[in-house]
C-alpha cells in the first residue's frame, strides 16, 4: 500500500508539473504498445498470402504494414521526447518545492545533523529523476502490458499451453527484480555517508578556498588517499551488488532462453507436419519473443519504479520535515521595538546528549542601547545571538521582545527587523553590487539599479566603496575566479578575489544597506581587518549605533568599551555586567581581560622604543 500510494503521489506531482505533456506521454505510450502488435499481425497476413492474394490485397497489406513501421518509429522517438520533456518539467517543480522545504525549517538544527544532511543528499539526488523514473516505470510497464496482451492472445491461438509457460517464467523474474530493487535502495542508503566523504575530500583537492593549505602543508596525498578510501568503500557495496544482479540476471536468461528455445522446436515440427504456415511460424516466433521481451520490461520497469519510490522516499520526508521551530498558528505581529529585549533564566544546549551552553541567563538589552558581549571562547556569547535571531529556542526560558516570547512572534517579521554580521559571514560569487544588495532583499529576485546610491553609501560606510568603485567593471564586477561573468564573457580576466579583510567590510556594507532595522548585531565585525581600518570601521560603528538596539561581541576589549553597557559571559552565565569603568572599578574577569590585553599593547610599544 505504501508503494502504491507513492506511485499516486509521483504521478501527480507529475500532472501538477505538466499535464499537457503527461497526457501526450500517456497517448504514445499507449499506441506504443499496440503497435507492435499489429505489425507482427500485418507480418504473418503479408507472408500468408504472397502467393495466392491477388496483387490488389497484397498491396493493401503491404501497405499497411509500412505505416505501422513508421508509425512505430514515430511514435518511439515522440515518447522519448515527451519523456524528457516531462523530466525536465518535474525538475522544476521538485527542486523548487524540495528548497522551499529546506527554507521553511526556519533554524539551524536540522542542518547540523548529520543524519537529515545524508537525508537532504538523496532528496537533492532524487527529486528530479525520482517522479520521473516513477512515471516511466508505471507507463512503461502499462506499455509492455499491453503489448503482452496481444502477444499473449496471438501465441494462445496457436498453443495456448506454450502462452502459458511463457507467463509463468515471468513470475520468477519480477519476484527477483522486486527483491533486487529493494536492495539497491538499501545499498544507496548506506552509501551516502561514504559518498558525502568522497564529495567533501574531493573538494578540498579542487577548492580555492583549501588550496593554501593543501599545497603548503602537503596535503593534497593525504586528502586524495582518504577519497579513494571512501570511494573504495562505495564500490565494495556496489560491487556485491552488481555480483548479485549478475548471478540473477544470468539465471532467468537461461529460463528465458529455454522458454524460447522449447517453444522453437515445437514450432517447427509443427510446421514439418502441416499443423503451422511459414506466418504462423513467423508471428509465432514474434509472440514468443514479444511475450518475452513484454515480460523483461514490465519486471524491469516495475523493479524501476520500485526502486525509485524508495528512494524518492526521502524527498518525501524532507519536504514534510516539520519545522525545527514551532511557530504560533496566530503569530503576534512584531511591533517595532519601543522597551527592549530580554533574556529571562534561558537555558540552552544543542541536545539533551551535550552539555549546557547557557545556563539561567538573565539579561536585558535596552532600547536604544548598545550591549556588548564578552568572555572566553565556549562562554556562550555567538549562542546567545542565535538566540535572539531565533535560529534556536532555548531549551528551558525565554527570550522576549517588548515583552513578547518570541515563539510567540511571526519569525520572518522577526528576522526582517534584525541586521547582523556574523563572523562567519558570507562570500558570494556574485558581483560587488549584488554581495552588498543582498542585505536588504527579502526574497526579491530582482536586483535593480534602483538602489545603486543606497549601496554605495553603505560601501562608503563600510571604507569598501573606493576599491568596489575602481575594479574592472565597478561594483558591476564579478568577485569570484571561479565563474566567468555572463555579461563579459569575451574577458574572463574580469573577475577579482578579495581579501579576508576586504570581504569583511563587504559584508558590514550589506549590513550597513539594512538599515531601518530595530536591532543590530555585530558578532567580531573587525576582526580580520588592520589596527588603522579596525579603528576607522569602530568609529563608524559607534556613530552607526548611537540611539540604535545593538549587540556587540568582541574579543578585542578595547572595541566595546564604549558600549552602553558589557555583560561578561563565564560558562554560559552573566557573571558580570556594567559600564566598562564599572566593570574596571569591579576588579573581576572583565578587569582581568582588559589588563591583558592592554599589557600586551604596552610590552609591544615599550619594546619598540
Amino acid at each position: 500500500m505504501t508503494t502504491r500510494r507513492g506511485a499516486v503521489e509521483a504521478l501527480g506531482v507529475a500532472w501538477r508539473a505538466a499535464p499537457a505533456v503527461l497526457a501526450g506521454y500517456l497517448a504514445a505510450t499507449v499506441l506504443g504498445g499496440v503497435v507492435p502488435v499489429l505489425v507482427a499481425w500485418l507480418t504473418k497476413l503479408v507472408l500468408d498470402r504472397i502467393g495466392p492474394a491477388a496483387a490488389g490485397e497484397l498491396l493493401v497489406l503491404a501497405g499497411a504494414l509500412a505505416v505501422s513501421g513508421v508509425l512505430l518509429v514515430v511514435v518511439a522517438q515522440a515518447a522519448k521526447y515527451l519523456q524528457l520533456e516531462l523530466g525536465r518539467r518535474i525538475g522544476l517543480l521538485t527542486r523548487d518545492r524540495l528548497y522551499t522545504a529546506t527554507g521553511r525549517l526556519g533554524g539551524l538544527a536540522r542542518l547540523e545533523d548529520p543524519a537529515f544532511q545524508d537525508r537532504l543528499r538523496m532528496a537533492q539526488q532524487h527529486s528530479r529523476n525520482g517522479p520521473s523514473a516513477v512515471v516511466d516505470g508505471v507507463l512503461g510497464a502499462a506499455q509492455s502490458a499491453l503489448t503482452l496482451l496481444g502477444f499473449l492472445a496471438t501465441l494462445a491461438t496457436l498453443n495456448w499451453l506454450m502462452a502459458v509457460v511463457a507467463v509463468v517464467a515471468g513470475g520468477p523474474a519480477l519476484i527477483v527484480e522486486l527483491r533486487l530493487s529493494r536492495r539497491r535502495a538499501e545499498v544507496m542508503q548506506g552509501i551516502t555517508p561514504a559518498e558525502r566523504r568522497e564529495f567533501f575530500y574531493a573538494d578540498l583537492l579542487t577548492s580555492l578556498e583549501a588550496a593554501k593549505e593543501a599545497r603548503l602543508f602537503g596535503l593534497g596525498p593525504l586528502f586524495r588517499r582518504r577519497m579513494l578510501t571512501e570511494l573504495s568503500a562505495a564500490d565494495a557495496e556496489r560491487r556485491a551488488l552488481d555480483r548479485r544482479e549478475f548471478a540473477a540476471q544470468g539465471m532467468l536468461g537461461v529460463l528465458s532462453a529455454v522458454v524460447a528455445g522449447g517453444g522453437l522446436v515445437w514450432a517447427i515440427f509443427a510446421a514439418r507436419d502441416g499443423r503451422l504456415t511459414i506466418g504462423d511460424v513467423v508471428v509465432f516466433v514474434a509472440a514468443v519473443a514479444g511475450v518475452q521481451a513484454a515480460l523483461g520490461m514490465i519486471v524491469d520497469k516495475l523493479a524501476t519504479a520500485h526502486n525509485a519510490l524508495l528512494l524518492f522516499g526521502h524527498y518525501h520526508a524532507v519536504t514534510r520535515a516539520e519545522p525545527d521551530l514551532g511557530e504560533s498558528a496566530q503569530p503576534v505581529a512584531v511591533e517595532p521595538l519601543e522597551r527592549g529585549i530580554e533574556f529571562r533564566d534561558v537555558w540552552f544546549r544543542y541536545s539533551d546528549s551535550h552539555p549546557w551552553v547557557l545556563q539561567g541567563v538573565d539579561l536585558f538589552i535596552p532600547f536604544g542601547q548598545s550591549v556588548a558581549l564578552v568572555g572566553h571562547n565556549g562562554a556562550g556569547k555567538s549562542t546567545l545571538v542565535k538566540l535572539l535571531c531565533r535560529f534556536y529556542d532555548p531549551t528551558r526560558g525565554a527570550v522576549l521582545w517588548d515583552g513578547v516570547d518570541l515563539r510567540d512572534l511571526s519569525l520572518a517579521e522577526l528576522r526582517r527587523r534584525i541586521s547582523a554580521v556574523f563572523q562567519d559571514f558570507m562570500c558570494y560569487e556574485l558581483s560587488a553590487r549584488e554581495n552588498i544588495e543582498l542585505g536588504d532583499v527579502d526574497g526579491a529576485d530582482d536586483l535593480g539599479d534602483d538602489r545603486r546610491d543606497a549601496v554605495a553609501l553603505a560601501a562608503k560606510r563600510a571604507g569598501i566603496h573606493d576599491l568596489l568603485d575602481g575594479l574592472p567593471r565597478g561594483y558591476r564586477t564579478l568577485l569570484s575566479r571561479i565563474f566567468i561573468d555572463e555579461e563579459d564573457k569575451a574577458n574572463p580576466e574580469t573577475g577579482v578575489l578579495l581579501s579576508g579583510g576586504q570581504w569583511q567590510r563587504v559584508a558590514l556594507a550589506r549590513a550597513f544597506l539594512r538599515d531601518a532595522r530595530d536591532l543590530l548585531i555585530l558578532d567580531e565585525p573587525a576582526s580580520g581587518l588592520d589596527a588603522e581600518a579596525e579603528h576607522a570601521i569602530h568609529t563608524e560603528l559607534t556613530a552607526h549605533r548611537a540611539g540604535r538596539t545593538s549587540v556587540l561581541i568582541s574579543h578585542r576589549l578595547g572595541s566595546v568599551r564604549d558600549a552602553d553597557r558589557i555583560a561578561v559571559l563565564v560558562d554560559g552565565r552573566v557573571a558580570e555586567l556594567g559600564t566598562h569603568h564599572e566593570l574596571i572599578e569591579a576588579g573581576g574577569t572583565y578587569a582581568r581581560l582588559f589588563q591583558l590585553q592592554a599589557s600586551g599593547y604596552e610590552s609591544r610599544a615599550g619594546a619598540a622604543k
